[in-house]
C-alpha cells in the first residue's frame, strides 16, 4: 500500500474535490498550502504553488490515502501518472515515504580538499512531510546550493544535531589510524543520539556508507544508538535523511563562507583542476603548517601540491 498518493488537477476537478470534502475541512497547517482536510484513515493537502498550466498539486496521505486518491485519479491530468512513476523510480524526490517518526543523518564535505566534515541528524514526523515536499526537500546533491541558501533558512525550526570536523582533527585522527568510514560513523553516531535521547520512540534511519556490522565495530567503546535501517541512497527513502542532507549542506556551506572570510580568499569545493593552483597560493601567503588547518592532507592532492 502507497501512503503517500499525488495528484495534479485543473480548477475544474478542484472546485468538485474542495466541494466533496468540504464538511471534512481542517484549519491550514502549513502556509504552503490552500486547502486540508482529514478523515477516517487519510489526510489530503492542496497546495497553492501551480504549475505552467495553472494545474495544483494534491496529496493524499494516510492508511487510505490510495484508496481516496483512486476516486479522483480519472480527473488529475495526464502529468500525474509521469510524475508518479518518476517518483516511484526514486529520480527525483523522496522514492519511498516512511511514516514512522524519525530521526535520519547525512554527512558531506568527506570528498571536499579543503573545508570541514559536517554530519547533521534531524528528527521528522508525518506531519511534517508536505513541507518538506513542497520545498524540494531531497539528496542536496541533486540541490543547487542558491537552493539550498533559500530554503534551508525555513527548515531550521526542525530538531536537528549538527557535528563538524575541522581539518586540523581530521588530520590528526587520520595520523593515528582511523580511517574515513571510521571517522563518519562516529560522527553519525554522536549526532544520532543526541537526538534520541529527546525522540527515544523514533526511528533511526542513516544514508549507508559502511555495512551495519562493521559500523558497529567502528563504535567500539562508544554508547551506541542503534539503527533500524541503513539503506543506500537514504536521502530518497527517508524524508529525515533527505532533510539531514540538506541541512548538512547547508552548514559545510556557511563553514566555507567563514574560511572564505578569515583568509580573505575563496576556496574552491570538491577537487578539481582549481585546487592545486589554489593550495600553492594559499601556502604562498600562509604557509604550510596554515594549509594543514584548512586542507585533508591524506587526500592524494595534497602530494601533487608539491610536485
Amino acid at each position: 500500500m502507497n501512503y503517500n498518493n499525488v495528484l495534479v488537477m485543473d480548477n475544474e476537478s478542484l472546485a468538485k474535490l474542495k466541494a466533496h470534502y468540504e464538511q471534512n475541512k481542517v484549519e491550514l497547517a502549513t502556509a504552503y498550502a490552500e486547502f486540508e482536510a482529514v478523515g477516517e484513515g487519510y489526510k489530503l493537502t492542496i497546495y497553492t504553488k501551480k504549475d505552467k498550466h495553472g494545474n495544483q498539486k494534491v496529496l493524499f496521505q494516510g492508511e487510505k490515502s490510495e484508496e481516496q486518491a483512486s476516486l479522483w485519479a480519472p480527473l488529475a491530468v495526464k502529468e500525474a501518472e509521469k510524475e508518479a512513476k518518476t517518483a516511484k523510480k526514486g529520480k527525483e524526490r523522496t522514492s519511498k515515504i516512511v511514516f514512522h517518526d524519525q530521526i535520519g543523518s547525512d554527512e558531506v564535505g568527506t570528498g571536499d580538499f579543503f573545508g570541514p566534515i559536517m554530519v547533521v541528524a534531524c528528527y521528522v514526523t508525518k506531519e511534517d512531510l508536505p513541507l518538506l515536499e513542497e520545498l524540494g526537500v531531497t539528496d542536496s546533491k541533486k540541490i543547487s546550493d542558491e537552493r539550498i541558501r533559500e530554503i534551508a533558512p525555513k527548515l531550521l525550526h526542525f530538531p536537528y544535531s549538527s557535528m563538524a570536523l575541522d581539518n586540523k582533527t581530521f588530520n590528526e585522527l587520520s595520523e593515528k589510524g582511523l580511517n574515513m568510514n571510521e571517522i563518519k560513523a562516529k560522527l553519525h553516531n554522536r549526532a544520532l543520539s543526541n537526538l534520541k535521547k529527546r525522540f527515544p520512540d523514533a526511528e533511526v534511519d542513516i544514508d549507508q556508507f559502511a555495512e551495519l556490522k562493521t559500523y558497529y565495530k567502528y563504535l567500539k567503546g562508544e554508547d551506541i544508538c542503534k539503527i533500524d535501517n541503513s539503506r543506500t541512497g537514504g536521502e530518497l527513502l527517508f524524508p529525515s535523511v533527505a532533510l539531514a542532507s540538506v541541512l548538512a549542506r547547508y552548514n559545510f556551506l556557511r563553514k566555507m563562507d567563514a574560511m572564505n572570510g578569515k583568509y580573505q580568499m575563496e576556496f574552491p569545493y570538491g577537487v578539481n583542476k582549481e585546487t592545486i593552483p589554489f593550495a600553492k597560493k594559499f601556502i604562498a601567503k600562509y604557509g604550510e603548517e596554515e594549509m594543514k588547518k584548512v586542507a585533508k592532507v591524506k587526500f592524494t592532492t595534497y602530494k601533487k601540491i608539491f610536485e
